[in-house]
């Protein structure tokens, strides 16, 4: 394995997976495979690059910092001597957040300085210039992401935010010196003398640039945007035909299940209702015992065929209004159970084609999955949009996944996806 990914949640996992096998045309990518939490066993020995998918992002700070220790010790045991600490392109986090604890023991260990931190992914509009995160033409902070039920960004300034997590300094490489190629950034990287710098970049061609410049780092810490060019330093005077995406062809039963709370993610369920069933979840439901796994997979079985989808999302103001009536993690917790469980069930019947949409909800019903069926590493398929992947996994009847960040995909992306896993356009 030549690069090692420590992702802090399931949908960034499968994001920078993808990215990674896919690399950039005419050389292609690497042999990628994403794994379910830490593997205990070692990995096959043609991955070229391995994702571990950590549920890190919102958890505590002492557990977050060990599960990533922990995939770093594994990783390096597969032989990889890059690694890359994978967060969201919209750096969800808070003042008391996971990126920059789990930063500063990856970089210790590794003993690495000048570690670039680079959210940008402009193929979804997150760029970052003068050291602040952009989406669209947009502050961050003024995105709607101020009004995350876990991760509320409140500031786009990514230096000024990293040091609240941080005592190491934070530096700053600027759009002029990645611009000028990869010679002057590779020499403001290993010149740094802070231990992070934040990179700018505002297009591709900005993290090809850094990519090339990265080609010897111990550490990078980013969006998926940030492998874009790493690949290349890997793969010089390959065939290019030895990097096609896998081939994916997983028919049968389908179910759709949609956790996240973005405007996103809304609208693409308000689309996807005016021609197929779904059904909003009673959260107060959820809590009191009155709505259950057997409630949603009657939902499905009823629906087979025709695309269904099951949703707990809201808008900002319903999601604070339950979340100060019966407590955030609280909430959180029962909705992530219930999904969970009801993936489990769901596999159990033989339901072969699952679409799931937000970061925690696509952790839970990735590890449920992945539970039943036994696998301990997910392949790598076709892209449905940008930054999300067909997953497949099990011996056998093969399960397909999408695993979908709240903000990404098309508005169309839940049948999109659902058409995608059985090889139509």
């Amino acid at each position: 394995m030549l690069i090692g990914v420590i992702a802090d949640d399931f949908t960034g996992a499968s994001d920078i997976a993808n990215t990674l096998a896919k690399g950039v045309q005419p050389e292609g990518g690497l042999r990628t495979a994403q794994y379910p939490g830490v593997p205990t066993d070692p990995a096959d020995a043609s991955i070229e690059a391995g994702v571990v998918s950590l549920k890190s992002r919102s958890a505590p700070v002492q557990e977050a910092v060990r599960d990533s220790l922990d995939a770093l010790a594994w990783l390096r045991a597969q032989g990889c001597k890059q690694i890359i600490f994978k967060y969201c392109s919209t750096f969800d986090s808070t003042p008391a957040g996971n990126i920059g604890p789990v930063a500063d023991a990856l970089a210790e260990a590794l003993e690495a300085t000048g570690v670039v931190v680079c959210p940008a992914f402009p193929t979804t509009g997150r760029t970052v210039y003068q050291g602040h995160l952009f989406v669209g033409d947009t502050l961050l902070s003024e995105s709607g992401m101020q009004h995350h039920p876990l991760t509320p960004m409140t500031d786009s300034d990514l230096r000024r935010f990293l040091r609240l997590q941080t005592t190491a300094g934070v530096g700053h490489i600027p759009l002029s010196i990645v611009s000028q190629g990869v010679e002057p950034a590779r020499d403001a990287i290993n010149g740094a003398t802070d231990r992070y710098v934040v990179a700018d970049a505002v297009s591709d061609a900005d993290l090809l640039t850094l990519g090339a410049a990265l080609s010897d780092a111990k550490l990078i810490t980013g969006g998926s945007g940030i492998a874009l060019g790493l690949p290349r330093n890997l793969i010089a005077g390959r065939k290019p035909d030895a990097r096609v995406a896998h081939a994916v062809h997983v028919s049968g039963p389908e179910a759709i299940l949609a956790g996240s709370c973005s405007g996103a993610t809304r609208g693409q369920v308000d689309l996807h209702a005016q021609a197929h069933p779904t059904l909003a979840i009673d959260v107060p439901g959820v809590m009191e015992g009155r709505v259950t796994v057997e409630t949603l997979v009657a939902f499905y079985d009823s629906n087979q065929g025709r695309a269904p989808l099951a949703y707990s999302s809201g808008s900002p103001d319903q999601v604070l209004a339950l979340q100060s009536r019966y407590g955030r993690e609280a909430v959180a917790e029962k909705l992530d159970n219930l999904f969970a469980d009801t993936a489990k069930a769901l596999v159990s019947k033989g339901y072969r084609r699952i679409v799931v949409a937000g970061g925690e909800t696509s952790g839970a019903v990735a590890q449920a999955v992945t539970e039943v069926l036994g696998a301990a590493a997910m392949t790598v398929g076709a892209e449905i949009d940008p930054g999300v992947p067909i997953l497949t996994l099990g011996d056998g009847p093969s399960v397909a996944l999408a695993l979908k960040s709240g903000n990404f995909g098309a508005p169309d992306f839940f049948a999109k996806a659902l058409r995608m896993m059985e090889g139509q356009s």
